[in-house]
């Protein structure tokens, strides 16, 4: 997949993209709270541009461990102004983080460009929803639900069973008449799973090469940075750039973070050095 058309603009998808964070919540792990005013979150996408994000990733409700659902009606204040406001700047695709057909349909009429689902559009009228948007989608793997899913995470082979169920829903879209060429993939890392399956995950990443399909990252201040190094959420930038540097060399395309700066000179290295090496 060279270019992903992502609603009137064009992702370009010929080397590994950033995909900036944007949460316009209260309590998001990481940054709850910081953006929910529309200048404010403005201003914090404008800089992601600036930094290197070829991609805003806006979200309206937190899936941390723990967190509380939010009514679709709540989740669609928060996020479309937003939308609105950035489609207008016209400079980069923008992407919307949810999972309520409610909230996906607003949020591609108000001009987001690609649908980024933590449950894989397994949510009642969400798989008819995402089809008839025409957007392209991230379909994550998730085991359990957020208040519950760190709580007794298990697998047989996490690797392989992450990809058994990415397998089903790439199979289920495609029966919704979503075709592959409108679909990544991402693992989900740290949502529903022990430090030692994430370790795992992404020691053997390059395995999900087999699904044929782009690669989202998401491993960005993680409680598994903190586990490995001690740092709290907002010390984590060089542990995350390690692992982002680990994912990029394993097939990821997209890396999903809050620390844009930084991770884009990280890609321009390893982007620099995989062009030298061919």
């Amino acid at each position: 997949m060279k270019v992903l058309r992502c609603g009137d603009r064009l992702l370009d998808m010929t080397g590994p993209q950033v995909m900036g964070i944007l949460n316009v919540t209260p309590d998001s792990f990481s940054d709850g709270g910081d953006f929910v005013s529309v200048d404010a979150a403005l201003e914090r996408a404008e800089r992601m541009v600036k930094e290197g994000a070829t991609i805003i990733d806006v979200g309206g409700e937190s899936t941390r461990p723990g967190a509380e659902p939010v009514p679709e009606t709540v989740e669609i204040e928060r996020v479309v102004p937003v939308i609105e406001a950035l489609a207008l700047r016209g400079e980069v695709p923008i992407s919307i983080d949810t999972s309520k057909p409610a909230v996906m349909r607003a949020a591609a009429g108000a001009g987001a460009g690609l649908i980024n689902d933590v449950f894989a559009l397994r949510a009642p009228d969400a798989l008819r929803t995402a089809a008839a948007t025409g957007l392209p989608i991230c379909l994550m793997h998730m085991q359990g639900q957020p208040r519950t899913m760190q709580q007794r995470p298990k697998y047989a082979d996490v690797v392989a069973d992450v990809m058994d169920f990415l397998r089903g829903r790439i199979s289920a879209c495609e029966q919704a008449g979503i075709a592959r060429d409108r679909l990544l993939v991402d693992p989900g890392f740290g949502f529903g799973k022990t430090l030692t399956h994430n370790l795992t995950l992404l020691a053997r990443l390059d395995e999900l090469a087999e699904l044929g399909l782009p690669l989202l990252v998401g491993l960005s201040r993680k409680s598994m940075l903190g586990a490995i190094t001690g740092r709290g959420t907002r010390d984590r930038t060089s542990a995350g750039l390690a692992a982002a540097m680990l994912a990029l060399a394993r097939g990821a395309a997209i890396i999903r973070t809050h620390d844009v700066s930084p991770t884009y000179d990280a890609v321009r290295v390893f982007t620099a050095v995989a062009e030298t090496g061919q």
